[in-house]
């Protein structure tokens, strides 16, 4: 069942977490390593880098103990909501665009999760306005994630 244009995805956000790391042989890789040591999954992840640093923004399924396994592992880290919405075809990426342009959303950057718990494609977009952009992609018929479709 897709939610109701008024649904507040306030209540239960996707988090994000950006990484700011050295840009280093093997950096990327500790990360992950020591997530995937205690159980936590990368649903998504892009990263950007520059000549002495990276941002590693990932999407996780358990936001709590990657928050406190970034913290104890010496990671320096900012958390932010985003907004997640789901798509069953390239074809719908149009849709989701047409969507943010129609309320006037301004869009900071895209990236896809890499799997899902349902095995469905989704985008993670960094908004302006998420609860804006939620009602418009709700109105449109798009499915936007809370933490709980994300978490296994």
């Amino acid at each position: 069942m897709l939610p109701s244009p008024s649904t507040s995805i306030a209540a239960d956000p996707v988090r994000q977490f950006s990484v700011f790391a050295e840009n280093r042989v093997g950096r990327l890789s500790d990360l992950i390593v020591r997530l995937q040591a205690n159980e936590v999954h990368v649903m998504a992840i892009t990263v950007l880098d520059t000549i002495d640093s990276a941002i590693i923004r990932l999407v996780v399924d358990d936001p709590d103990k990657a928050r406190e396994l970034l913290a104890s592992g010496g990671f320096a880290f900012h958390e932010a909501e985003i907004l997640a919405v789901e798509i069953s075809a390239e074809s719908e990426l149009k849709g989701v665009l047409a969507a943010l342009l129609e309320a006037e959303v301004n869009i900071h950057y895209v990236y896809s999760f890499i799997k899902r718990p349902e095995g469905k494609s989704a985008l993670v977009i960094n908004v302006e306005d998420t609860e804006i952009a939620a009602q418009s992609l709700n109105h449109r018929g798009f499915k936007v994630l809370c933490q709980r479709d994300i978490s296994r």
